[in-house]
């Protein structure tokens, strides 16, 4: 029985990996789309072609992958004693991993924003706001890895 689990928890923290690199793809990436999409006209072809561009990548990379972090990382947690929940490391990783869905989800209204023609945020906005991802990544992965508390 241990060994099925062992097995199980191998290939679930695997998925959780990928999903995890995948969903952060799109974290990097969708920032920086709206930094060059401010540079557009409303209404060109250009710009158009970023709201296509944004809305692909929100809907089938990012939203899925966000899910399946999230379902896979909370399998994983379920298995008994892989998780200390007494841990700081372990409230200090889920509140990252809880930030980083809510800058997801500001970034699905950002990409709102664009889509009606309604931006109001300037290219310096979303040049800084493409760090918060990374930000919250050095610490999940500090978590993580190290186990500092």
């Amino acid at each position: 029985m241990i060994d099925a689990l062992a097995s199980v928890m191998l290939w679930l923290k695997a998925f959780h990996i990928m999903s995890f690199i995948a969903w952060m793809a799109g974290l990097f990436y969708l920032p920086r789309l709206f930094v060059y999409h401010c540079q557009v006209a409303a209404g060109t072809a250009e710009s158009e072609r970023f709201k296509v561009m944004e809305y692909k990548l929100l809907r089938f990379i990012m939203m899925p992958a966000m899910i399946s972090t999230f379902l896979f990382g909370g399998l994983l947690s379920a298995i008994p004693g892989l998780v200390d929940w007494h841990s700081g490391w372990w409230i200090t990783k889920l509140a990252c991993v809880l930030a980083m869905a809510g800058f997801n989800g500001a970034c699905g209204r950002w990409r709102r924003d664009f889509a009606n023609d309604r931006n109001m945020r300037s290219e310096r906005f979303y040049r800084m706001a493409n760090e918060v991802p990374t930000v919250l990544m050095m610490v999940i992965v500090i978590m993580v890895v190290v186990r500092p508390f």
